[in-house]
């Protein structure tokens, strides 16, 4: 269960995989001012191409600071040219429909209650970490680990000035009004990824995103950084830093990248362009889909201007 700690306490990772875990989770922490951005080459864009059909494969970010570039000219290129806009979920239904299946899903059976779940140490550690994000240490008695240890992880990042209306996903899907729309996955589909942990690993999260509480922003700021400056290979080596038991990687990203591929080149055989926008964990380092795609013979580039 180590991993699943590292994981959490490395969040970021799940903001550059999963969409519906930060577009989920509301609150009304005041947002902070974004610190001023360095000079960028701009965020990885790979492409592949066959005699009719064109397929952009873009790496996001779920939750940015506000006032965050990234939208350079290679991108608005690529993107006004595409005919369809694909997303790992679908962006344009209702944001408190998504949030109500999470929660829905994340509700503990009538008489239990997680910190009744937890040993000793780790409950007084959350209980910890509850009030000193000004959260009542009762407010998510009611609900299953996964899901408080999303908020654990999401109330940090949005204090700092992460804001999943800001987010990669999200300008895109009002950017590209009048597109055609398709989405890989649905949000019961990202539901499942968490709500389908066994107890003892979903303990293990939360324990992990309780630990990371201080240092979750500063974690997402580096990859970030690497992300805006188009380092595929640094952010891989940021999100796989330390790992032990590749468990929980696989069924977040590894798995739905073989899935994503699959969807890919069965597009491939309909004439078209098509921008897809997936988190940058999916497109960065060694089983990444342009990786998968490789190996399948399949010649994606990295699209430099």
């Amino acid at each position: 269960m180590k991993f699943l700690k590292r994981l959490a306490r490395t969040a970021g990772a799940i903001a550059l995989t999963l969409t519906g875990s930060c577009a989920s989770l509301e609150n009304d922490i005041a947002l902070a001012a974004p610190a001023p951005a360095a000079d960028r080459s701009g965020p990885a864009l790979w492409r592949m191409s066959d005699g009719d059909t064109t397929i952009y494969l873009f790496g996001t970010v779920h939750a940015l600071p506000e006032g965050a570039e990234w939208y350079d000219a290679r991108i608005e290129r690529a993107f006004t040219e595409s005919d369809e806009l694909v997303t790992e979920i679908d962006m344009v239904g209702d944001p408190a429909e998504m949030a109500g299946l999470f929660a829905d899903a994340a509700r503990l059976s009538r008489g239990r209650n997680l910190r009744e779940l937890m040993s000793f140490e780790n409950r007084a550690q959350y209980e910890t970490a509850l009030t000193g994000l000004g959260v009542p240490v009762e407010a998510l008695d009611a609900v299953e680990p996964w899901y408080a240890a999303l908020n654990v992880t999401t109330l940090p990042l949005i204090r700092s000035g992460f804001n999943p209306d800001s987010g990669v996903d999200q300008v895109l899907t009002t950017r590209g009004e009048g597109k055609r729309r398709a989405a890989l996955e649905t949000v019961e589909e990202q539901v499942a990824l968490f709500d389908g942990l066994p107890m003892d690993a979903q303990l293990a999260l939360l324990d992990g995103a309780v630990e990371g509480v201080d240092s979750v922003a500063e974690t997402l700021g580096a990859m970030v950084d690497s992300w805006l400056a188009g380092d595929a290979d640094g952010l891989a080596a940021l999100m796989n830093a330390d790992m032990d038991d590749p468990a929980l990687f696989q069924r977040l990203l590894y798995d739905r990248n073989a899935r994503w591929v699959d969807w890919i080149e069965t597009r491939m055989e309909t004439p078209g362009t098509v921008f897809i926008a997936v988190g940058a964990g999916h497109l960065a380092g060694a089983g990444s889909v342009q990786d998968l795609l490789g190996q399948r013979g399949r010649e994606v580039e990295r699209v430099l201007q």
